[in-house]
């Protein structure tokens, strides 16, 4: 049976991991898988790492 699930986006991975300890304690489970599966920001997410958040021009 071939595995289906999706690999998370590597770039969102090294976003979370660089993000400071007292931000990444914050964040659950849930927001982190959203997030590196490339699905909707929760925004309960996006008010944690809005400061962290590149502004694309």
């Amino acid at each position: 049976m071939p595995d289906t699930k999706p690999n998370p986006d590597p770039d969102r991975i090294a976003f979370l991991r660089s993000l400071p300890l007292e931000v990444k304690q914050q964040i659950t489970g849930e927001e982190a898988a959203a997030f590196m599966y490339g699905g909707e920001i929760p925004e309960s997410l996006y008010e944690k790492i809005k400061d962290f958040l590149e502004e694309e021009e």
